[in-house]
């Protein structure tokens, strides 16, 4: 990753940027389900506050960014979170999906979130190869899962359990 590259915490100037970076991994067809970006409303008060970064050019451009949201509102689950890393086109293959990425984990940690998880497309290879080297592992395939442009999409589920939770 470029030294001059910053992830710190995401705020509400980052908003527009961020989202564009959302749309723009939307339009590539093998990020999500999802057809659009989220408002700001919704993607803020979907997303944990305290696990949402940005990395940030010398100029404070957003090159992607990661967050994350409660998969239940049951106490059974309240370690256990989903994730979402996305980088701009412009600056992948540089490492910041991997630096955003060990941040998010790094912050889940410290917070005790004993389990980080996603479902990636299998066809994003470059998804399920970051993710490996982030430590996740695939825990099953749910085929079929759902319909997207028009065809059924298989997910590849993924977690990393925590290593500081026992």
């Amino acid at each position: 990753m470029n030294a001059a590259v910053t992830i710190t915490a995401m705020l509400p100037e980052h908003a527009g940027q961020v989202l564009t970076i959302h749309q723009h991994g939307i339009d590539g067809g093998d990020a999500t389900f999802e057809t659009t970006a989220p408002s700001w409303e919704a993607f803020d008060a979907s997303r944990l506050t305290e696990h949402r970064l940005v990395a940030l050019d010398a100029t404070g451009q957003v090159l992607g960014w990661a967050a994350a949201v409660p998969v239940s509102d049951r106490c059974a689950y309240a370690g256990v979170v989903e994730h979402s890393v996305y980088v701009h086109s412009a600056a992948r293959g540089q490492g910041l999906g991997l630096a955003l990425l060990r941040a998010l984990l790094a912050s889940t940690d410290a917070a005790g979130i004993w389990t980080v998880q996603c479902g990636i497309f299998p066809e994003n290879t470059a998804s399920l190869a970051l993710h490996t080297k982030a430590g996740f592992r695939v825990i099953g395939t749910r085929e079929r899962l759902g319909r997207h442009h028009g065809r059924w999409r298989d997910v590849i589920l993924l977690e990393r359990r925590s290593p500081a939770v026992s």
